[in-house]
């Protein structure tokens, strides 16, 4: 198996995993590296996600780790034998890598929990609404290259919508609601969706009022993607340069901390609704 030039998160995410449990075990890489009859420099690359791991690989290196959690060595094996080009593959070279290892980390996660202090989520954002959101860009972006976002932001709402449904959970600030990208019309029609789609069994949309004031979280949108196990659990957080990917303990934990204070102070899913609706009504 080759090298990879530009690893995806995920591919980059397995390596990273493989490389914290052989520092839990207190393994050096040339006696890892001894173990698969391979060099320091390969077994380092399959670490960076450069070069792909073998599911036998992974097997090997767990048990001279020491690794007995079954349910997370399985995982670890099911991200490296699963090599199917995935829908977003159709961007690779078109659009930014970091906007598909968003759909990415979506596809493979098994719960979603996002906060949106600016942005409708994208999740279930109109086309006309996340349209007016990357024409505003600057520097302003080609016209084909925004159709080709929208297109992509389109497609990532099918895992709420295939047959194992992911269960997502949105927190939106207020402000957020009130912005009307696109201009009032597309506001309204965009909050009128909001609304559709929080009837759903496997969507929880909760609204943060302004009058909550100060809030955790208010620097950036987040969302918090958990993994078949807790320790594949990533969040995501945008930025003007692009989507950061963190995994580490504490930031998990930080961030965890924020969705249950937003649970916390948010309205209820029916009070939300009807927020949703009386805002839209104004437009």
């Amino acid at each position: 198996m080759g090298t990879r030039s530009t690893p995806t998160e995920r591919q980059k995410r397995l390596g990273a995993e493989m490389r914290k449990m052989r520092l839990a075990a207190g393994v050096t890489t040339e006696y890892a590296a001894g173990l698969l009859n391979i060099d320091r420099t390969r077994l380092s690359n399959m670490e960076s996600g450069i070069r792909p791991l073998s599911a036998e690989k992974i097997r090997t290196l767990a048990c001279n780790y020491a690794c007995t959690d079954i349910s997370y060595i399985d995982e670890l094996t099911a991200m490296a034998e699963n090599r199917k080009r995935g829908w977003w593959e159709q961007y690779r070279g078109a659009l930014p890598a970091g906007l598909l290892d968003v759909a990415e980390l979506e596809w493979f996660s098994t719960r979603l929990r996002s906060l949106q202090t600016v942005h409708i989520p994208g999740l279930l954002q109109l086309s006309g609404y996340a349209r007016a959101v990357f024409d505003s860009a600057l520097p302003p972006l080609p016209k084909s290259e925004i159709e080709l976002r929208v297109a992509l932001r389109m497609q990532r709402q099918k895992v709420l919508e295939r047959e194992d449904a992911v269960e997502y959970m949105a927190y939106v600030h207020e402000c957020a609601l009130r912005m009307q990208f696109g201009g009032r019309r597309n506001a309204r029609e965009q909050l009128e969706h909001l609304c559709e789609m929080s009837e759903r069994e496997n969507i929880d949309l909760r609204v943060l009022p302004v009058e909550v004031g100060a809030f955790p979280g208010a620097g950036h949108a987040v969302l918090y993607a958990h993994g078949r196990v807790s320790q594949l659990d990533t969040v995501q957080l945008d930025s003007a340069h692009g989507g950061e990917f963190t995994h580490a303990e504490a930031q998990l934990t930080k961030y965890l901390a924020h969705m249950d204070w937003w649970h916390g102070k948010s309205l209820d899913q029916r009070a939300s609704r009807d927020f949703i609706l009386s805002l839209a009504h104004q437009l």
